[in-house]
C-alpha cells in the first residue's frame, strides 16, 4: 500500500476520533464511547506503524536532496552539477568500502587528491587499510542519525568544522520586568543573571563494524547505505543515551540530570491524570508556548488509556499530515532512553525541549579494517570516529521539568 493511501486512512480515522469527541456531551460520554474510541486508535496505531518504515525512506531521500542543496551552495556550483560531485565520490568511495584504496583506477586517485577527500587526522600510508572520507559523509552520517536518535527531533543543532571548544553565553530573565519612569527620574539598573556553558566535543567511536566479503562483492547491494547505516545506528545510540542522560563528566549533560522537578507522580508505577496537569503548570506559562513531552513508549501506552474528569481521552490525533497527535494539546516525542514509570524514576520530561542544543563536528574519520582479525573470517572492518557534545541551556531551570514517579511501596516481610 502506497503511503498516500496510508495517510488518507489515518486522516479518515484520526477524523472519526475527533467526531466522536466532538460529537458527545463530556456529561454524556460513557464506556461505549470508549470502546469505539479505543477501536479507532488501535487501527490509528496500526496505520501508524505502515507509515513509519515507509516515511523513513521519505525522510532519506529528502535528506539527500538537502545534501545536494548544501553542497552546491558550498561549491558555488549548480545542483546538478553538485548532484554529479557527490555521485561521483559515492562511486569512488564504493570502491573503497568493496577493495580498498588499491581498487580506485587513475582518474578516482586523481579525484582523490584533487578534492582532498582523505580526513585531515589520517593523512600518509594506508596502514589500517584506508580512510578514505567524501566530503559529504558527515552529513550524511548525521541525517542517518536523526532516524534512531529521538533527541535530534526536537534539540537545537549546532554543527561546526573543528571541535574548538564553544563559550555560549546563557541568561535568566524570567523574573524581570520593566518600569514606569517618572519625569526627569534616573531609570533602575537589573542586569540578567548570566552565565557561561563550555560545549565541547567528546569522541565517539562506532566500535568496528565487520562486513562479510560476500556482501563486499555483491554489486547489487548499496554497500554505502548500508555501510553509513550500520555506523549511524551505533552513533546514535551511545549519543542520544548521553543526550537523554549524560552525567557532564566524560560525556555530555543529558537533558533530563539537567532538568528541575516539576512534579511527584501519585503512584510509583503509573501516570495519572492529575500528575500530568500538576507537570504542564509547575513549567512557566511562557516556556509553555512550543511546549512538548517526551518519554518512553511504554509511558505512551499508558498515556493512551488515560481520561480526564469527565472520562474523556486525553490522546488526541492529528488529522493532517502536518499535525501532530496531542496530549493535554501539546505534542509529544517518543525517546527510549526516557525511564519506564516505576517507583522514583524521572519518567516524563515536558517544556521546551528545543532549549537543548546539540553540538556535532563535521569531520568523520573513516578506517577500513583489513588485518587478520577480519581476513581470517572473511570479513573487512570498519570503524569511524564522530565527535559531538550537548547540553541544556537554561540558566533559570524553568523551561524544562520532569514528572517523578513516587517512590515505590515497601513490602512487608
Amino acid at each position: 500500500m502506497d503511503i498516500q493511501t496510508l495517510r488518507e486512512q489515518r486522516s479518515q480515522a484520526a477524523s472519526t476520533a475527533r467526531q466522536l469527541l466532538d460529537s458527545v456531551e463530556p456529561e454524556h460520554w460513557n464506556d461505549d464511547h470508549n470502546q469505539q474510541y479505543d477501536a479507532i486508535v488501535a487501527e490509528i496505531g496500526r496505520i501508524d506503524d505502515q507509515l513509519e518504515r515507509l516515511e523513513e525512506q521519505l525522510k532519506i531521500e529528502a535528506a539527500d536532496h538537502a545534501i545536494t542543496r548544501q553542497r552546491g551552495e558550498r561549491d558555488g556550483v549548480s545542483d546538478d552539477e553538485a548532484d554529479n560531485r557527490i555521485h561521483m565520490e559515492k562511486s569512488i568511495f564504493n570502491s573503497f568500502i568493496r577493495g580498498g584504496v588499491e581498487s580506485l583506477d587513475v582518474d578516482q586517485r586523481q579525484y582523490v587528491e584533487q578534492r582532498r577527500l582523505r580526513a585531515d587526522l589520517s593523512t600518509g600510508t594506508d596502514t589500517a587499510g584506508g580512510y578514505l572520507v567524501p566530503t559529504d559523509f558527515a552529513t550524511r552520517l548525521i541525517e542517518e542519525m536523526k532516524l534512531f536518535g529521538n533527541m535530534r527531533l526536537v534539540a537545537t543543532i549546532q554543527q561546526t568544522d573543528s571541535g574548538v571548544p564553544i563559550e555560549w553565553p546563557v541568561a535568566d530573565n524570567l523574573d524581570q520586568e520593566g518600569e514606569i519612569v517618572a519625569e526627569n527620574t534616573a531609570v533602575t539598573d537589573e542586569d540578567p543573571t548570566f552565565g557561561i556553558k563550555t560545549i565541547g566535543a567528546w569522541k565517539y567511536s562506532s566500535k568496528g563494524v565487520a562486513v562479510p566479503f560476500e556482501l563486499l562483492q555483491d554489486s547489487r547491494i548499496d554497500i554505502e547505505a548500508y555501510v553509513v547505516r550500520l555506523l549511524a545506528q551505533r552513533i546514535s545510540r551511545i549519543t542520544n543515551r548521553h543526550f537523554t542522560l549524560g552525567t557532564g563528566t566524560g560525556q555530555p549533560d543529558g537533558i533530563v540530570p539537567s532538568a528541575s522537578k516539576g512534579a511527584t507522580a501519585a503512584t510509583a508505577a503509573t501516570v495519572g491524570f492529575d500528575d500530568l496537569i500538576k507537570l504542564e503548570h509547575s513549567v512557566d506559562p511562557i516556556y509553555r508556548m512550543n511546549a512538548r513531552f517526551m518519554f518512553a513508549d511504554q509511558a505512551l501506552k499508558t498515556i493512551k488509556m488515560l481520561k480526564d474528569n469527565e472520562g474523556r481521552p486525553l490522546w488526541i490525533p492529528g488529522i493532517a499530515v502536518s499535525e501532530p497527535d496531542t496530549i493535554l494539546g501539546y505534542p509529544y516525542v517518543i525517546n527510549q532512553y526516557m525511564a519506564a514509570p516505576a517507583g522514583n524514576a524521572k519518567s516524563i520530561l515536558f517544556g521546551q525541549l528545543s532549549n537543548y542544543l546539540i553540538r556535532d563536528v563535521m569531520a568523520v574519520t573513516l578506517f577500513r579494517m583489513t588485518d587478520s582479525v577480519y581476513t581470517r573470517k572473511g570479513q573487512v572492518g570498519f570503524l569511524a570516529f564522530s565527535r559531538h557534545d550537548g547540553a541544556l541551556l537554561d540558566a533559570s531551570g524553568q523551561s524544562v521539568k520532569f514528572l517523578q514517579q513516587a517512590a515505590q511501596p515497601q513490602t512487608k516481610s
